[in-house]
C-alpha cells in the first residue's frame, strides 16, 4: 500500500499530458503540467536527480502553478529507454538535454531546473551552450561527492556499485534493487522527523528508484556522478542563475556551496535550513518561493 503524498491535492490541480519523442537515440518520455497558465509565465524544464525519474519532483511542481513545466526521464530512467550507442555520460547526457529542448522549439527560452545529479547535468548543458532564459539547480553538486560531508557514504555506494558490477548479470541487477539497500538509503538522506511526509520519501523511493533500463546503464551514470560537479562548467554560465542548497546536505557542504556561487558570472544562494539533500521531498514549499521570487525579478 502506497503512502498517501502530502502534495497530492494540490498536484491533482495540474492537467498533464504525457508524450514521447526520440532524442539521441534514446527514446524519451516527459510529461506537461499546466495549471492557470496564461502562456506568458514561461515555461520550466526540470531534470531529476539519479536513480530517479518525473515523480521525485511533483510535489516542486505542485507549488509551481501559473507555469507551464515540462518534466522528461532522463534516458535509461523511468520510462526513458538508454543511449543505443555510446555510455551514458555527462557529456552524452548533455548533449541529450540541449537537442531535447532544441526540438520542442519552445517560442522563447524556457528556465532549467537541474536536481542533484540533475544539475550537473544542467550545467554541463548550459555550459555547451543550451538555450535558457535562466537556471536554477536545486542541491548543487558543488564540489566533488567524496569530499562531501559524509564522504564516506560515498565511498560506501562506489563498493556497493563495484560489488554489483563485479557479480553476474542477473544477481548484480538484483543487488541494484535490492528494497533493504534502497530502504538504508533512503533512511540515511531523509532527515524530516514528520512520520507522515517520512513515509511519503521512503515510498517515493521504494517505488521509482529501482526503475532503470539496465545494470550497464546505472553503472556508467553513477560513475559519471561522481566524477562531475557543478564548479566545472559555473565560470562558463552567463544566464541569471539560483542555487538552493540545504543546510544538512550529506553530499555537498553549505561552505562549498558558498564558493560555487562565486564562480558564476550572476548568481544567487538560497539556503534552506534543517533539511538535507531532498529538498524536492521536504521542503518544496520552501524551493517554490524562491523560485516564484528569482522568475518575479
Amino acid at each position: 500500500m502506497s503512502a498517501t503524498s502530502p502534495y497530492a491535492e494540490q498536484l491533482g490541480r495540474f492537467t498533464v499530458v504525457s508524450s514521447e519523442i526520440t532524442v539521441n537515440g534514446a527514446p524519451t518520455r516527459y510529461w506537461e503540467y499546466v495549471d492557470e497558465w496564461d502562456g506568458e509565465s514561461g515555461t520550466i524544464i526540470l531534470v531529476h536527480g539519479f536513480r530517479g525519474d518525473h515523480h521525485g519532483l511533483e510535489p516542486v511542481v505542485a507549488q509551481l502553478a501559473g507555469y507551464r513545466i515540462i518534466s522528461p526521464d532522463l534516458p535509461g530512467f523511468g520510462e526513458s529507454g538508454p543511449f543505443p550507442i555510446g555510455e551514458h555520460t555527462i557529456e552524452a547526457y548533455a548533449s541529450w538535454l540541449q537537442s531535447f529542448v532544441a526540438r520542442l522549439e519552445f517560442a522563447e527560452r524556457p528556465v532549467i531546473l537541474g536536481h542533484s545529479f540533475g544539475s550537473i547535468v544542467v550545467s554541463a548543458a548550459m555550459a555547451s551552450g543550451m538555450s535558457a532564459s535562466r537556471v536554477i539547480l536545486v542541491n548543487p553538486i558543488a564540489a566533488p561527492a567524496l569530499q562531501g560531508p559524509r564522504g564516506v557514504l560515498t565511498r560506501l555506494a562506489v563498493f556497493y556499485y563495484w560489488a554489483a558490477s563485479a557479480l553476474p548479470a542477473k544477481a548484480g541487477f538484483a543487488l541494484l534493487r535490492n528494497p533493504l539497500i534502497v530502504r538504508i538509503m533512503s533512511l540515511a538522506m531523509v532527515k524530516t522527523k514528520d512520520p507522515t511526509l517520512r513515509a511519503f520519501v521512503h515510498d517515493q523511493h521504494d517505488r521509482y528508484f529501482s526503475v532503470f533500463s539496465d545494470r550497464d546503464t546505472l553503472m556508467q551514470a553513477f560513475q559519471a556522478s561522481v566524477s562531475h560537479d557543478v564548479s566545472e562548467y559555473a565560470a562558463r554560465i552567463a544566464e541569471p542563475t539560483l542555487l538552493i542548497a540545504a543546510e544538512k546536505d550529506d553530499i555537498t557542504s553549505v561552505s562549498a556551496q558558498r564558493e560555487l556561487v562565486k564562480l558564476f558570472a550572476d548568481a544567487r544562494l538560497e539556503i534552506i535550513p534543517k533539511v538535507g539533500h531532498l529538498i524536492h521531498y521536504e521542503t518544496p514549499r520552501e524551493a517554490a518561493e524562491f523560485i516564484r521570487d528569482f522568475l518575479g525579478r
